[in-house]
């Protein structure tokens, strides 16, 4: 099970954003994630390090002038890539008023060039301006016709521009697969459930279409020439941190209050002792509790 960093309902380090209290709704409130949102992408942070270090040996440094981050949420990802990038203007990219005030703060803090704008994607997608980088960390799956939006988007970069998505790699987990509490194997029996909703969420967006994952033919299809793929590991081994303590707890909660009855009834239970402080082998008290994935980042090129 995972959450978005800054938005990934699909490995939700969030990230993953809130979700619905009801099984049949998957309306997304990214304001109700706020905090959850924040903490799962600076617990990311040196695995997004790498994903920066490595985009600028695809694009040098010097050679970037202008970087779109879509999708910024709270700016963690657009704070590293100014870092990365420093002679760029990095523009943090959300539609979420609040986010972007929080991405300002954290510029301001760490004393990097981060500018913000207020766009609510596809449609905004013609306002933002010309980028030599484009960076769209798990935000393209919220978007009803994922390849359009990324021939738009391709058409932004210029020549020699590159674009990169983190999308897919490899559900979060946290727990052993017998963790004393009802039947073992529950982590993939939720994923599963979630894959479900993920589903549901992507059929309700406008303009959905039903496009198999193959990012690489996509961005091809966009115009663009694919230019590399790479996975970059997220380990944090036991005994975890408090604060990745707290991200597993947030993550739980939102897999027990979103999911709902979709879940079986056992595993429902399981979770609540899972979240329950007074549980000896819930979330709150366990020695064994790890996070470990893998996020994945497709480039291309534009000619």
């Amino acid at each position: 099970m995972s959450t978005h960093p800054h938005g990934d309902t699909r490995h939700h380090d969030a990230h993953q954003h809130g979700a619905t209290r009801h099984h049949d709704d998957t309306h997304i409130d990214w304001n109700e994630m706020f905090p959850q949102l924040e903490l799962g992408a600076a617990l990311q942070v040196p695995l997004y390090r790498q994903a920066v270090t490595w985009l600028g040996e695809l694009v040098p440094a010097a050679g970037v002038r202008r970087v779109l981050d879509i999708g910024s949420g709270p700016g963690v990802l657009s704070c590293l890539l100014a870092e990365a990038f420093p002679y760029a203007e990095v523009v943090a990219v959300d539609a979420t008023p609040e986010l972007l005030e929080r991405a300002r703060q954290r510029a301001a803090s760490l004393g990097v060039r981060v500018t913000t704008v207020e766009a609510e994607l596809p449609d905004g997608i013609g306002t933002l301006g010309e980028a030599d980088l484009i960076w769209a960390a798990n935000s393209l799956h919220h978007l009803g016709d994922q390849g359009e939006a990324l021939s738009r988007l391709g058409g932004l970069l210029r020549p020699g521009g590159l674009l990169a998505l983190s999308e897919g790699g490899l559900p979060t987990r946290h727990l052993p697969h017998n963790i004393g509490i009802g039947r073992p194997g529950l982590e993939a029996r939720v994923e599963a459930v979630f894959s479900g909703w993920f589903t549901d969420m992507r059929a309700a967006l406008p303009g959905a279409r039903d496009e198999v994952d193959d990012w690489r033919a996509l961005l091809a299809g966009a115009g663009l020439a694919p230019s590399g793929t790479r996975s970059f590991l997220h380990d944090l081994p036991a005994p975890v941190t408090e604060a990745v303590r707290e991200h597993a707890v947030s993550t739980f909660s939102w897999a027990r209050d979103a999911l709902g009855d979709r879940l079986d009834p056992e595993d429902r239970n399981t979770l609540d002792r899972l979240l329950d402080p007074a549980e000896p082998r819930g979330l709150h008290h366990r020695p064994d509790l790890y996070t470990l994935a893998v996020r994945t980042v497709h480039t291309a090129r534009r000619g």
